[in-house]
């Protein structure tokens, strides 16, 4: 009976939350049945994610239309992020988002490519009027595809307000089918002061827990004393589709009454980065799991929670004794429960925490200033959500900023002095960080006398390196003095191994050529149904430059008759 009593409750506030919505204003995207590769609010690296995405039957090319009527608002194309999107504004406020798309309509694509020879750039944005580019309910909008940061096939979409807050587009009748709850993968304890312990235990525990006749789970019985949270991972899975999705809402009970929740309704880009205090962020560093944490700390700024008593923080009394309930469910109401049986037990703390104390204690509310080496790091007032002793040094060269366990908010500036280097050296030297495998990542890297600097958010190893390979191109579809009267496009494959592509320029027969990047297949694509060339011999050039100034030309003839 309490089981449909809960059920109904948030059916209840569901329905409340879908009235503020138009639900049968939007259509939905795409002809093809939706099954999802990612859903609204689903936690992502350093985000919410901030709308659906859409499978396309694992390929591109699949027809794209406006949801409702409109004008086309905005138009984004950048080699990395969201690849090629369209923003549609609709007379009723909200906007649409269609993101990694492989090409827009032919009225859209004549638009913004004449931009594109105009500004002589692939990458542009433009706000178009709004009588420029009118669309009714049902319009083309382009075709789905893979660009930007896209890791497949999908159509990423979005529902905003007037103030540009996405909102679950699932509010807006753009239905999925789901009969599957959130499944469970892992629960777990946390003490969140020097005195509480968990299991005689003060560090993070992993707690078990078994699932029951109802389909319910039921953890293995805590002993705990003082402030303690709990924890979880999860993941949502539609009808139809394997792909471990994101869930929608949580609710905390203590002892029957409702103590802590949140639900992914809608969010603010600003506030976004704050997952990064929501999740145990230590453990998704060292073992790449999101575990969401049923509990608020001083430093976590997030809209998405509709209750918390106590910031969801439980005070565990000696003699007493509680029953912790954690619901999980989707949009569609689809629930998993764990029930968590607690005892109030003062015990000897037999797994203490370790000591992080070293000699640098750093205080987030101020600006912070560290030498080590040759290195030099300033930290910007509010550059960490919260104060910590740092672990800063530096030994043949490589300096270590603390370790990956700790999130940053924003950039800082890492300096390096390069006096002792040869000055013929010098222009070529660029600032690196080390991965795991001690492999280098490029860091955006700038230079002032005898000073590299970079502005990061990354913690880690660092060092200087010397980058003086130039990048590498290749003609991919064609050979040099070729007929290429029957092609349609022409590719050609650029690389660079240390620093990366910095910039590219294309032209023939002397003048500039709209060349797509495919950063995931080094690749450069050239349309030649862009303008008709006169005569059939032409000379293509292209010139590529990476991140450390080293530069390659290829200059190559080939035969073409319109």
């Amino acid at each position: 009976m309490r089981f449909k009593l809960f059920i109904f409750i948030l059916l209840t506030q569901i329905v409340t939350a879908q009235d503020k919505y138009p639900s049968t204003y939007f259509r939905s995207p795409l002809d093809i049945p939706l099954l999802l590769s990612g859903t609204f609010g689903e936690l992502r690296s350093n985000h919410f994610h901030s709308g659906m995405d859409i499978k396309t039957q694992g390929r591109e090319g699949v027809t794209v239309h406006a949801t409702a009527e409109g004008y086309v608002s905005r138009i984004k194309i950048q080699h990395y992020g969201y690849g090629k999107a369209i923003y549609v504004q609709h007379p009723n406020g909200y906007t649409s988002v269609y993101a990694h798309l492989q090409k827009f309509s032919p009225e859209i694509e004549t638009y913004i490519k004449k931009l594109q020879y105009h500004r002589q750039s692939y990458e542009v944005e433009t706000f178009p009027r709004p009588s420029e580019l009118k669309l009714e309910k049902g319009d083309l909008i382009g075709l789905s595809g893979n660009s930007g940061s896209s890791g497949g096939p999908h159509l990423h979409f979005e529902i905003r307000d007037a103030s540009q807050k996405p909102i679950n587009p699932m509010y807006f009748g753009i239905e999925v089918e789901d009969h599957q709850p959130p499944t469970i993968l892992g629960l777990f304890g946390y003490n969140l002061d020097t005195k509480s312990h968990i299991n005689q235990s003060n560090k993070t525990v992993q707690l078990n827990y078994k699932e029951q006749a109802d389909g319910s789970f039921l953890a293995d019985k805590v002993t705990a004393l003082g402030k303690i949270g709990f924890g979880f991972n999860a993941y949502d899975r539609q009808d139809k589709t394997y792909n471990q999705n994101g869930v929608f809402a949580v609710e905390v009970k203590v002892n029957g009454n409702s103590y802590f929740g949140y639900d992914f309704e809608t969010f603010s880009f600003s506030e976004t980065r704050y997952i990064n205090t929501f999740i145990d962020y230590a453990r998704y560093a060292t073992h790449s799991q999101r575990v969401q944490q049923c509990f608020l700390k001083p430093y976590t700024k997030l809209s998405i929670f509709n209750k918390s008593i106590n910031d969801g923080i439980l005070n565990i009394e000696e003699g007493m004794n509680y029953t912790i309930e954690i619901s999980v469910k989707d949009f569609k109401n689809n629930t998993s429960i764990i029930k968590i049986p607690v005892e109030g037990k003062n015990q000897e703390i037999t797994d203490k925490a370790g000591n992080d104390q070293t000699d640098h204690y750093l205080i987030s509310g101020r600006d912070n200033i560290y030498e080590t080496g040759t290195a030099k790091i300033f930290f910007p007032q509010n550059t960490f959500y919260h104060n910590f002793f740092l672990d800063l040094k530096e030994e043949n060269g490589i300096v270590q900023i603390h370790n990956n366990q700790v999130p940053v908010r924003k950039n800082y500036t890492l300096s390096f002095d390069i006096s002792n280097h040869p000055d013929a050296d010098k222009s070529d030297l660029i600032i690196v960080n080390l991965n795991k495998k001690g492999n280098p990542n490029y860091q955006t890297t700038y230079r002032k006398g005898n000073v590299l600097s970079t502005k990061t958010r990354n913690l880690g190893n660092f060092t200087v390196l010397r980058d003086t390979i130039a990048p590498v191109i290749v003609p991919n579809n064609f050979k040099e003095g070729q007929w290429l009267s029957n092609f349609r496009f022409l590719k050609i494959k650029i690389h660079d191994d240390l620093s990366g592509i910095k910039s590219y320029k294309a032209t023939i027969d002397g003048k500039w050529i709209l060349t797509e990047y495919e950063y995931k297949k080094n690749l450069l694509t050239y349309d030649f149904s862009d303008r008709k060339l006169e005569g059939s011999q032409h000379l293509l050039k292209v010139e590529v430059t990476d991140n450390a100034g080293n530069t390659t030309v290829l200059e190559t003839p080939f035969f073409r008759k319109e």
